[in-house]
């Protein structure tokens, strides 16, 4: 099958031109102004003088900053981090398969963002003081803060549906669709496409689903629904997204789905370094718990003392790895990754969450809208899989002839500003 293009920043009509000449500049900017304003507070976190490191992390954050706007070639990496080697290869080949070096206004979008991404970590890894400090720390810290009113609202109503669940197990298909759109609006929190400016949730999460609704564009509930009623699942995987309010919507679906009887563990796979500025990490992951503990309100103190619980007795298991931050799409998964490709094949459902997800699900291509899903996951189907996603990028497929006009007389964002979603499943026979 011969593949479409990649996207690019050389197509200035794609939203991958937008984002390496503002976004990414805007990105990096904000670290070293956020990090030069709280830089006596970081300080005051390190028993050894971190001054130099804190200055030479915001000065390589303004280079790269520099290289991004005047259009420089990537360049090999010089930390020493295990996956090191892997992306100077990776820059090899496709500097090979180029005949230049990648660069930003005329590689693969996909590949550039990743490698802004992993340069941010690489002034972070040749730190002796500060080698675990998160560039991106204060930001997620703040966006789970501002969201503590509808997390409150979304884990009461969590509660109260375990209650009702046990009595009448029919409440089941309509209580899964609930915390499923729960999670998939979850994704609009996403501090990468706002700048790092504020995207919290603040308002019920439950008011607005019936408003939202409309707004999904594929909603295959009901397939991934079926699917997990018709066999007994013993395992479930959620690749996650973001930190913050996303991340509780993620861990409410994660406790409905073993309350519902609908599995009995719950892999969920967080990034091995800050990503994608508001990424979970499995810092942020248990960060997140303590905080839930400190919440003062019956249902947040009570899972948060669960799921605990869940990660000490393994019906959770929280797993890091790698190849979620490596330049990668997931049809590579299984040469680059191949014991985490495995891993995934014994699962019975594989959710994957947000917009990075389902651009590395498709290779980041510019797929007709009209194209299928299946075809275009490219041969990559470790398990049955569903994208739980709210659409920040120009890739997205499986839509009926005509129907992304009609979407765009509406709204002529509507591909780029999170403001629409797709609930899409492949349940191949393997």
């Amino acid at each position: 099958m011969d593949l479409p293009p990649p996207l690019s920043a050389a197509d200035k009509n794609s939203f991958a031109y937008p984002t390496i000449k503002e976004r990414l500049p805007v990105i990096l900017a904000k670290i070293a102004d956020t990090l030069y304003r709280t830089r006596e507070k970081i300080k005051s976190q390190y028993q050894d003088d971190a001054s130099e490191e804190l200055k030479s992390i915001i000065g390589s954050c303004s280079k790269l900053r520099n290289e991004v706007q005047t259009n420089k070639v990537a360049v090999p990496l010089q930390d020493s981090r295990d996956d090191t080697r892997v992306w100077n290869q990776y820059l090899q080949t496709v500097t090979e398969r180029e005949g230049s070096p990648p660069s930003w206004f005329k590689s693969p979008w996909l590949y550039m963002e990743c490698y802004m991404y992993r340069r941010i970590q690489e002034s972070v890894e040749k730190c002796k003081i500060m080698k675990e400090f998160d560039v991106f720390g204060e930001q997620k810290e703040k966006s789970f803060t501002d969201s503590v009113y509808p997390t409150e609202i979304v884990m009461m109503h969590l509660l109260e549906t375990q209650q009702k669940i046990k009595e009448n197990a029919e409440l089941i298909p309509e209580a899964f669709k609930v915390f499923l759109k729960v999670c998939l609006w979850g994704n609009k929190c996403d501090l990468s496409i706002s700048g790092g400016e504020d995207n919290a949730q603040k308002t019920s999460p439950l008011e607005q689903l019936d408003k939202l609704e409309p707004n999904i564009l594929i909603d295959n509930s009901n397939v991934a629904l079926n699917h997990l009623q018709s066999r007994k699942c013993e395992r479930i995987d959620i690749v996650l997204d973001n930190a913050g309010f996303e991340l509780i919507s993620d861990l409410c679906f994660a406790e409905f789905l073993l309350s519902a009887g609908l599995g009995s563990t719950i892999y969920l796979h967080a990034k091995a370094f800050p990503w994608f500025v508001s990424d979970v990490t499995k810092k942020d992951f248990n960060w997140t718990l303590q905080k839930l503990g400190q919440i003062n309100h019956i249902a947040v103190s009570n899972f948060a003392q669960l799921w605990k619980e869940r990660l000490n007795n393994s019906s959770w298991i929280l797993q890091v790895h790698d190849f979620w931050t490596l330049p990668f799409d997931y049809s590579q998964m299984e040469t680059y990754a191949p014991d985490l490709y495995q891993s995934l094949q014994k699962s019975d459902m594989i959710f994957f969450k947000g917009d990075l997800n389902y651009r590395k699900l498709l290779g980041d291509l510019k797929w007709p809208f009209t194209a299928s899903f299946e075809t275009c996951l490219h041969d990559f189907y470790p398990a049955p899989l569903c994208v739980l996603r709210t659409s920040k990028s120009d890739v997205l497929v499986g839509l009926p002839e005509g129907r992304d006009e009609e979407i765009k007389a509406q709204d002529k964002d509507w591909l780029v500003n999170g403001n629409w979603g797709v609930i899409n499943a492949c349940l191949k026979t393997k």
